[in-house]
């Protein structure tokens, strides 16, 4: 048994740096994506690790779920109380000015602008170096799917790129 723990540890310190990449491609937000990566290793940590299930993938989609959720709880506070939405992103966009380099800024520009499921299979694919396959099982859908969100992810943030400032 603590041998098994002492495995885990191991393999969730393997795992965060990709789950960490994967966060701040889906939030957008340094904070939130670390927000995100605690809250998924409080989820793996509070729960038995499933003995069919490989840890990297079960983290990844336990991080999507998270973040579903948390849009969703977004969603109705910002229904319910509009002033706290405003203070959101009057303090998103403060962090915005706050990152470095002006390429990378136009690049996250980028990414931002594409539709979710263009983001995810960009994240998990060209991001987080997973393959065609692992992405299309996680994401649940067929590998063509995933082959064709990614091209279209692709060349939509060339055109970005190219495009004058």
């Amino acid at each position: 048994m603590a041998q098994d723990v002492v495995q885990l540890h191991r393999e969730l310190v393997v795992q965060v740096p990709q789950i960490r990449r994967f966060a701040l491609a889906l939030s957008r937000s340094a904070a939130d994506a670390d927000d995100l990566v605690q809250a998924t290793v409080e989820r793996v940590l509070s729960r038995p690790v499933p003995e069919d299930v490989e840890l990297g993938k079960w983290m990844v989609r336990i991080c999507r779920n998270l973040w579903i959720d948390e849009l969703r709880s977004r969603k109705v506070r910002t229904a319910a109380a509009p002033d706290l939405a405003e203070a959101e992103s009057q303090a998103s966009s403060a962090e915005a000015t706050a990152i470095g380099r002006m390429q990378m800024q136009r690049a996250q520009a980028g990414i931002a602008n594409l539709p979710v499921e263009q983001r995810e299979v960009l994240a998990l694919v060209a991001i987080g170096g997973m393959a065609y396959r692992e992405a299309a099982e996680l994401l649940a859908v067929p590998i063509g799917t995933v082959m064709s969100r990614l091209a279209r992810a692709r060349a939509s943030l060339a055109a970005y790129l190219e495009a004058p400032a």
